[in-house]
């Protein structure tokens, strides 16, 4: 015959080893198909910015890949590294710290396409509202470190997309220049963080493998968001790489919107629109679930927009599966930041803000084309933003 001390002890077992066994079958039930779906972790919210969409921060540690997500990383191109000891060439401190100094980015090309390197201060004619303005600084970027924001589309429509998309966006990076600042984006109905800026792009690469479909296209609060975020990198060159296969239809930001803060960052953003931009219009999306419209719809028009306002290119890649055109349209965008030219000019009366027409032309050269952002915002919280180091 049990004491009461003893009922008492028994009685508290018999509860702790109830407790466990609910534990265990909630823990049993968290791992079914519903946690799958959400691929076992929901991130709070943190906000990044009030003009964008909300960036939800993602665990640093990728899940595990099987079979055919594994990641296959390619060897960096030694081509793109920096040569040995070489400083970044920044404008003079006092040329910098100049009212209206602004700085673009210049894409020279010959008749076949081919980038045109080698030009001097003498061969550009700069242009601001028409009116002609002396190039105070040129810069010829085949080395020059770049800060670099990835922004990948993660939608529902993007199931079958995904293995490829990890491999041509790993390709990119490994054909960045080593020392290039680089940040990771994933963007369903909301942006998330998956690598803050760094300089170590196997961290960025290994990010890849958390990549998951779900949900809808949060395409303008992602680009909003992510132009301000590269706006931080450590370098005066800065640039956005956007693949999407949609277009968008849950952001809170607006085109208008989108397009205004590109002019004011002065940001390149580079595009691939995967699908066919002459399709029907697109379905309604239920959590990873796609009804009606036709998936393979890709608002070019958009992306095209964004990156001519920047002085970028989009590519479009009409087959969905077409793996090997989206790794080459990834290597073409890395191998273009290399070949371009960064120009420096001051703005006339910078006093009085507001958004001016650019034009750059090679006079003595006419059959070259020349591509630069359409214009540029002069104003207050429009000055230069790269390092602050150099004479």
């Amino acid at each position: 015959m049990l004491s009461l001390g003893g009922r008492i002890g028994c009685g508290r077992a018999a509860k702790a080893t109830a407790v466990v066994a609910m534990l265990a079958a909630f823990l049993c039930a968290a791992s079914g198909p519903a946690a799958a779906q959400q691929h076992g972790y929901v991130p709070p919210p943190h906000p990044l910015n009030n003009q964008g969409g909300s960036v939800l921060e993602l665990p640093t540690t990728p899940a595990n890949q099987q079979g055919n997500d594994a990641l296959t990383m390619p060897q960096l191109n030694p081509r793109l590294n920096p040569q040995p000891g070489q400083e970044l060439e920044l404008p003079s401190r006092e040329l910098r710290n100049q009212s209206g100094y602004e700085q673009v980015t210049v894409t020279v090309t010959d008749q076949n396409g081919r980038y045109v390197t080698g030009l001097q201060k003498g061969d550009f004619r700069i242009y601001v509202d028409g009116i002609q303005r002396p190039l105070e600084f040129l810069r010829q970027d085949l080395n020059t470190p770049v800060s670099v924001g990835i922004l990948a589309d993660t939608s529902g429509s993007m199931e079958p997309k995904l293995q490829q998309l990890r491999a041509a966006i790993s390709q990119f990076i490994g054909d960045l220049n080593s020392q290039d600042d680089v940040f990771l984006f994933a963007f369903s109905n909301r942006p998330f963080l998956l690598q803050p800026f760094t300089t170590n792009h196997f961290l960025v690469r290994s990010r890849l493998a958390l990549l998951h479909a779900y949900g809808q296209t949060a395409l303008f609060d992602t680009i909003m968001d992510g132009l301000i975020m590269v706006r931080h990198g450590r370098y005066d060159k800065k640039a956005l790489l956007v693949v999407t296969d949609g277009m968008d239809n849950t952001s809170q930001a607006t085109l208008q919107q989108v397009v205004g803060q590109a002019r004011r960052m002065g940001v390149l953003i580079y595009s691939i629109g995967i699908g066919d931009p002459n399709s029907g219009g697109m379905g309604i999306a239920i959590g990873p679930f796609m009804f009606g419209g036709d998936m393979d719809h890709v608002d070019t028009e958009t992306l095209t927009a964004l990156s001519t306002e920047s002085g970028a290119r989009t590519f479009v890649v009409r087959e969905v599966g077409d793996g090997e055109a989206l790794r080459q349209d990834c290597a073409a965008i890395s191998n273009e930041l290399r070949e371009q030219y960064t120009a420096g000019f001051v703005a006339p009366d910078p006093s009085r803000p507001g958004y001016r027409s650019l034009r750059v032309d090679v006079p003595g050269r006419p059959e070259l084309s020349v591509r630069v952002r359409k214009g540029v915002t002069v104003g207050p919280g429009t000055e230069y933003a790269g390092p602050d180091s150099g004479p």
